[in-house]
């Protein structure tokens, strides 16, 4: 992107940062910076004659973009696409309302997972319901039967 794509308190043309103070700016590590540089997700800044790289208004914009997509479990593959939509606002949404419908079913089956996950952690809890010494703890019995082979009540046959 060579501008930002709406009113931000970043978004001034003149504005110049190094990679520490951009990552200060957005909260977003250095490391994670030069990370979606070279996957192409943020744009390569401009060097400065001593060579440090001079991050601009637009790079605020974008690692912001990026912050909170990733706040939403999007892949970072899809995050560029997304990101290359806001550079091409003539073309339809139809294929971002897909995007989001695809993470939604994403998000689905990992609550699906989280859930059975939940189940199987409950039926464990319930082999220990009063505290007594740990060699007669169900869910350490529970667990090495399940570590050696047997059937457990998390994981019944």
């Amino acid at each position: 992107m060579s501008s930002c794509y709406h009113e931000s308190p970043f978004c001034q043309p003149a504005l110049i940062m190094k990679i520490g103070e951009l990552s200060s700016a957005t909260g977003v590590d250095t490391d994670t910076i030069r990370f979606y540089e070279k996957s192409g997700i943020l744009q390569s800044p401009s060097r400065q004659p001593n060579g440090y790289r001079a991050y601009g208004a637009e790079h605020v914009e974008s690692l912001a973009f990026v912050k909170h997509c990733r706040a939403l479990d999007i892949p970072l593959a899809d995050v560029g696409r997304l990101l290359n939509f806001t550079s091409s606002v003539a073309e339809d949404c139809g294929d971002i309302n897909q995007l989001i419908d695809e993470q939604i079913k994403r998000v689905r089956a990992r609550l699906a997972s989280l859930k059975a996950l939940e189940k199987q952690l409950v039926a464990l809890r319930g082999r220990c319901r009063d505290p007594h010494p740990v060699k007669e703890c169900g869910i350490l019995s529970e667990l090495v039967a399940a570590a050696q082979g047997d059937s457990c009540a998390c994981h019944p046959a």
